[in-house]
């Protein structure tokens, strides 16, 4: 299946999506799932060694995503990090940045 992919040109991120190993068909699942969603928009799109990683615009959309992952592919394995990225300068809070890994066995 070919995808016609719309980047962000600021290739600004607020998290990352790990496809493990590389699998087309999850790859094909998680565009199709991300073009259909309004809040969220895929800033690039790196081929790793190991799998495909797809960087999101939109953290509740990727953590949305990866639950998606798991009803669609039962037999992958999520997991969920985070990062601090910096600090708020409105509120002085702390602004993560997450990092979703669906690995399938």
């Amino acid at each position: 299946m070919k995808h016609e992919l719309i980047f962000r040109t600021d290739q600004y991120y607020q998290g990352i999506l790990q496809i493990r190993p590389r699998n087309k068909e999850v790859l094909d699942f998680s565009i199709s799932e991300i073009k259909k969603s309004k809040s969220c928009e895929l800033s690039k799109l790196i081929e790793t060694k190991p799998g495909y990683d797809l960087y999101l615009t939109s953290q509740r959309a990727l953590q949305a995503l990866g639950i998606k992952l798991k009803r669609k592919f039962p037999s992958g394995i999520l997991k969920k990090s985070k990062s601090i990225f910096g600090k708020s300068r409105m509120t002085s809070r702390e602004v993560y940045r997450v990092t979703v890994c669906f690995r399938l066995r």
